[in-house]
This record gives C-alpha cells, sequence and structure tokens, in this order.
C-alpha cells in the first residue's frame, strides 16, 4: 500500500519494503507518464503551482525494468494553497532578534490559525516560551527562520500531565504542546503540520540545568550521575515537540533539537510522521531523539540524528502502571534513517504495555553505542513481539535485559521476549561513545530471561556481515536462554 504525504506543491510518497526485494531491483515511479527510479522506500514529487490532481503509480521492477510487482494507480488531489499568517505581522507584531520574547504574539497566531491558513515563520530568531497548537493548524519555519525556546523555567508553566520513563507525572511544558494526555481517553486533537526548512530549537542544556535547580532548589549532586533522591526533578523537564491523544501529525523537513530532555515525543497518539529532518542534542542528559510511547501507526523516514542518547526509542509505560493502562505501541516503521552520533534505535527499556509489529530497514547507524537494541528490565513485564530489521547497518545487534530505570513495583513475571527476523545486516562490533571514545563489544547479542518460560524465543539471523576485528579477546556472538535461534549466513570479513 502506497501511502503519502500531501503538502503544497509537493507529494511525498512511502511504502513499506517489498519482501521480494532483491539487490539489482528498483522502485519505478510514474507521474503524469514520466518515469522516476530509486531504492529507496519513498519519493518526494515536487508539482507545478497550480496543480489540483495527478495521475500516480509505483512499481517494483528488476534489473531489465521488467515489472515484478504493481502497486496501485490512483488519482491524487493536492492540498489547495493556504493563507500565511505572518507572525511579525499585525496584528502580532513578533520580533526575530534572538531577543525579545514573543510567546503572546506568537500564541495568538497560533490560536487564529484555521483549517485554511498556516502560521508563518520568516527568516529570524524568533524566542519563546511553551506553545500551544490545536486541531486543523499548521506551522512552516522558513530557511533561516528559527523558533527558539528560552532558557526560563517561568516560560514552561504551568506544568502539564505527561509521561517520562514509562511513569505518568507532572512535566514543565514543552516548546510545542499538542493535545492533552489522558490515559483513559481516544484522540482529542487531530491534523496537526509541522514543516518548513528552517529550526525548532529547544533551550538546551541551560533550560535543562535551571530546570533542575528549580526543582531541586540548588545544584544537584552531579549532572552525570543521577542519584534516586534527585530523579523527581529530571523527570519534570519538557520535550521540544509534545504529542498526546492526538492522531493525524506530520513534522517534515526541519532541524529539530536541543530539548531540555528528549525531543519528539507522542504518547497515546495515532499516525505521527516525521520525514526529511535533522535531530540533534548533542549536551542533553536522555536527548533522545523521536519517541512513540503508548502509539500506533507512527513513521520516520529520512531523517539524520546526533542525540546524546537514543536516536529512536519505542516505548509503552513502566511496570504495574503500563500493564494497568495496557496501550501498546504497535504498526511503528523506520527507513532510511542515519546517525552521527547516539545511543541506539532502541525497542523499551519501559514497554510493560507491549510492543508488536515494528519493521526497520535502509538505517545507517554504525556510529551509535548500541546499535540495534531490545532492551527491558526483569520487572518490567509486557512484551516485545514481532519485530523485522533489513538492509541495514549497526555498531551491534543487541536483545538483552537492562538493570537501569528500574525503581518502582515489578510485573509479576519478566517480558516475553519473541519472534524477531534480522537479514542482509552488516555490523562493526565497535560501540562509540558520544565523547568519541570507542571500545569492542559482541556484534550480536541476543538473551532472554533466565526463568523458565520467559527465554527469548524465535528469533532469526540471515546474511550477517560483522568486521573482523583484532581483539580475539570479544566474541562475536554471545548467546544465552534462548529457545529456537537460527544462525544463516553470519560471516567476518
Amino acid at each position: 500500500m502506497i501511502k503519502k504525504i500531501l503538502l503544497e506543491n509537493c507529494i511525498i510518497l512511502y511504502w513499506d519494503r517489498d519482501p521480494n526485494f532483491d539487490k539489482g531491483y528498483k522502485y519505478c515511479i510514474c507521474y503524469n507518464k514520466n518515469e522516476f527510479y530509486t531504492k529507496k522506500t519513498h519519493y518526494t514529487l515536487e508539482v507545478p503551482k497550480g496543480t489540483q490532481c495527478v495521475e500516480i503509480s509505483v512499481s517494483l521492477v528488476d534489473e531489465k525494468n521488467n515489472v515484478c510487482k504493481q502497486y496501485e494507480e490512483e488519482k491524487v488531489f493536492l492540498q489547495p494553497s493556504k493563507k500565511k499568517i505572518d507572525v511579525t505581522k499585525s496584528p502580532y507584531f513578533a520580533v526575530g532578534d534572538g531577543k525579545t520574547l514573543n510567546t503572546s504574539a506568537l500564541q495568538l497566531a497560533f490560536d487564529n490559525c484555521k483549517a485554511d491558513e498556516i502560521v508563518y515563520i520568516p527568516k529570524g530568531v524568533f524566542l519563546t516560551g511553551a506553545l500551544n497548537m490545536h486541531s486543523d493548524s499548521e506551522i512552516y519555519i522558513e530557511e533561516e527562520g528559527v523558533l527558539q525556546g528560552t532558557s526560563n523555567p517561568e516560560d514552561y508553566l504551568p506544568k502539564i500531565k505527561s509521561r517520562f520513563e514509562g511513569i505518568e507525572n507532572l512535566c514543565y511544558r514543552s516548546l510545542i504542546n499538542i493535545g492533552e494526555l489522558d490515559r483513559h481517553s481516544g484522540y482529542t486533537t487531530k491534523n496537526i503540520i509541522i514543516r518548513g526548512k528552517g529550526s525548532l530549537l529547544g533551550g538546551g542544556k541551560p533550560l535543562m540545568q535551571n530546570i533542575i535547580r528549580k526543582e531541586l532548589g540548588g545544584e544537584p549532586e552531579s549532572w552525570e550521575t543521577i542519584k534516586k533522591e534527585e530523579l523527581f526533578a529530571w523527570r519534570s523537564r519538557g520535550r521540544l515537540i509534545h504529542v498526546a491523544n492526538t492522531q493525524n501529525v506530520i513534522i517534515h523537513g526541519i532541524t529539530a533539537g536541543m530539548a531540555p530532555a528528549w525531543n519528539i515525543h507522542m504518547i497515546y497518539s495515532d499516525n505521527i510522521i516525521t520525514a526529511s529532518c535533522r535531530i540533534h542534542s548533542e549536551e542533553i542528559n536522555n536527548g533522545d531523539g523521536w519517541d512513540p510511547d503508548s502509539s500506533t501507526n507512527c513513521t520516520i523516514f529520512n531523517c539524520d540524528f546526533r542525540t546524546r542518547d537514543d536516536m529512536i526509542a519505542i516505548k509503552s509505560g513502566k511496570n504495574p502502571e503500563g500493564h494497568v493502562i495496557g496501550r501498546p505501541s504497535r504498526n511503528i516503521r523506520v527507513f532510511d534513517c542515519r546517525c552521527d552520533m547516539g545511543h541506539g534505535l532502541a525497542i523499551g527499556s519501559e514497554m510493560s504495555g507491549g510492543v508488536e509489529n515494528v519493521k526497520v530497514w535502509d538505517c545507517e547507524m554504525e556510529n551509535s553505542r548500541c546499535g540495534f537494541e531490545i532492551k527491558g528490565a526483569k520487572k518490567r513485564g509486557g512484551y516485545v513481539r514481532d519485530v523485522a530489521v533489513y538492509d541495514s547497518s549497526f555498531s551491534i545487534l543487541a536483545i538483552r535485559s537492562v538493570n537501569y530505570n528500574s525503581d518502582g513495583e515489578g510485573a509479576p513475571t519478566p517480558p516475553i521476549f519473541e519472534n524477531y527476523h534480522f537479514e542482509n545486516i552488516s555490523l562493526t562490533g565497535v560501540c562509540k561513545k558520544h565523547t568519541g571514545e570507542t571500545w569492542d563489544e559482541s556484534a550480536i547479542i541476543a538473551s532472554g530471561f533466565d526463568e523458565k518460560g520467559y527465554e527469548l524465543k524465535k528469533v532469526t539471523f540471515k546474511n550477517i556481515k560483522i568486521k573482523r576485528r583484532e581483539n580475539k579477546a570479544i566474541h562475536n556472538l554471545d548467546i544465552t536462554c534462548v529457545q529456537g535461534i537460527s544462525l544463516e549466513n553470519i560471516v567476518c570479513e
């Protein structure tokens, strides 16, 4: 099934990796009788201004351009142009000098934005505190335009209900806030677009530190090692974009980053699409890039990461609370993503509400600490099942138990880890920290839980290339507590 993002003068097509895809194959996109070819599973069509409808088809073709599989052919009707709400004009008069606080002016623009309008951020640095977006609203940030969050915690009050590290709590508001968190509710906010060629940047390390100081009433004992009695302060930080109980969000084209904690976080939400973005958080503790949390049908592609923590972390709550709420993350797609720095592309460690049907392909993440990782503490409970990873490169592949973020009451049983498939993967076996420090690690770590019935079950590794290393003391494969494993064509070269 071909999916579409429809923007002004632009159609972005994307689709799942075809199971019959072979090395010499490619996809053919036919647009108004013109043919374009790509090996990737997405394609952007720029269309002339004023175009109302185009005919599009996508097919899988072999080396000789013979059609192996024909996807649907259809007419696509484009979005009409929207009226710009220029935030520098009357009645808003926002000032992009990087000094003037524009929160009230920008919020008025968002409040006034109708379905056929778009909040327009021109060139300049527009300083602001927390902002709210409502249903059927859109923001466009122009090239060299920056929506810049302040470093003052007061600009992110009052606190709102959120979830951090698997537990619902009160947090400072994020720079962009969409929807209100309610574990019992469905989707109360819909149809949001955040796009452009500019930047959406949080208050960064100064905001992170100012929030911690404000909550603790002084300096923490350490900025690197968090004491248990200080956890409440760290968990009160906001995000860059906070999406709650929301359906249909598109985030496209922007540079995003420097939140005081996680950057793009969606909770109890559905159909959140992030494409062609650059996400960075170099100096931020817990600076995750993109985190679907008890959310469904979330897709990210063609994005570049440089993060202090996980580039991507798929979550669903922690321990008993995660079970009680019982909202899993499912139908997650990650493809054509790259990282220059970061911990990993992770599932967990907060996964007590369940995670299932995750597919990853065409990702390049060798420059990471943990590569691709499925992780959970023994006391989490829940499950991670039906995960497939294809045609990608990582530092390592790891399925394992972890012992951090394990405060709180435990679940009655360990997690269930089952049904994983890894195919056409290259591994370096070298982990890289954000400081640039590197060390050798087992390229494949497959470890279930040491309790009968909770072993890692049904996992396949096929066509795995492991880079040959000088350090002979490190085993390439570390496999324990596994029931039903297939190893096919694992080579060192």
